[in-house]
């Protein structure tokens, strides 16, 4: 098999080959059909802080989608051939591929079973790869914590990868969406989306008194912003990490009883909800393909900002 070596901060990850992996009980090896590229691997490359999550030498990569080609004892709920997508994160030990073992940017991969989520028919490899990560992230605010449902008012608040993705979820849930973003074609991407309303300043979500906004962006002053303009009792999930830290008007906290949430990650539940909106036909993402042996470029890209969407590699 052949794969991206992560080794250390400020050292590119460079193309390997190794022995295939075997299949340990409860586990499967896929063969790797798409793998998306993610701001947390630009991040491990360019910031120390990131290492203690890269305890040694792994192949990158936790956003994939592949066909099983073996399965290993007492693997009973999948079969050889089956089309899956991947969750990041193991439920019952928390390990995540790409992170504390060998990922997706790879033509093989050994994962537990536990992981998997069955990819629907007409639902492509790529749609796959780019929702457990980026559609599982930005589901699980929405829905999963978010409470969003149909007839709702929804506030969005950046529509960049993870907020496309949210933004076109609401909609074909049947929510009504408005959104909000710095960029100009953001704003233009959203009102061809179907927002209700768009606007360059959270602060004026404040006349539609919504119970839910989300921020995607989470620039510190977005967020103070959103608890500013949710309506009573409302809710504010965060999401971005545009920066880290941020000052919240307690006394307006207290007024309106405002909830403030933080979601990370998400489950193989929220990647099936994921895959039924692909299903529906409705959700395009922006999603750019690359070849599996472009992906050092691809990161390079994604650290310089070029990228719009999400990247994800054909393997």
């Amino acid at each position: 098999m052949k794969g991206w070596l992560f080794t250390k901060t400020h050292v590119a990850p460079r193309l390997i080959e190794k022995e295939d992996p075997i299949a340990a009980d409860n586990e499967v090896i896929l063969d790797v059909k798409a793998a998306g590229l993610c701001h947390s691997d630009v991040g491990a490359l360019e910031d120390e802080t990131w290492m203690p999550y890269y305890p040694k030498p792994v192949i990158f990569g936790h956003e994939c989608a592949g066909q099983v080609v073996k399965v290993g004892k007492g693997v009973t709920q999948f079969k050889v051939g089956d089309r899956v997508g991947v969750c990041p994160i193991n439920p019952e030990t928390g390990i995540t591929i790409g992170y504390g073992r060998d990922g997706g940017y790879a033509t093989k991969l050994a994962v537990p079973a536990s992981q998997l989520i069955p990819l629907p028919d007409g639902v492509s490899f790529v749609q796959g790869a780019a929702a457990t990560d980026a559609g599982m992230t930005s589901y699980h605010a929405l829905f999963t914590e978010g409470g969003a449902k149909a007839g709702m008012k929804v506030g969005i608040v950046g529509i960049g990868g993870l907020g496309q993705f949210a933004t076109q979820m609401a909609l074909i849930e049947g929510c009504e969406v408005y959104a909000v973003d710095k960029n100009p074609a953001a704003r233009q991407l959203a009102l061809e989306l179907g927002c209700k309303a768009v606007y360059e300043n959270v602060l004026d979500l404040a006349e539609h008194q919504l119970p839910l906004i989300v921020d995607y962006a989470g620039f510190g002053q977005t967020t103070a912003d959103a608890v500013e303009a949710i309506g009573f009792k409302g809710k504010v999930v965060i999401v971005g990490m545009g920066k880290l830290e941020t000052t919240l008007n307690v006394m307006t906290m207290i007024q309106k009883q405002v909830t403030v949430k933080g979601s990370n990650g998400g489950t193989n539940e929220d990647i099936a909800g994921v895959y039924a909106k692909f299903a529906t036909g409705k959700l395009n993402p922006t999603l750019t393909t690359i070849k599996f042996e472009e992906i050092g470029d691809g990161l390079e890209q994604l650290k310089a900002g070029k990228v719009k969407g999400r990247l994800v590699a054909l393997i």
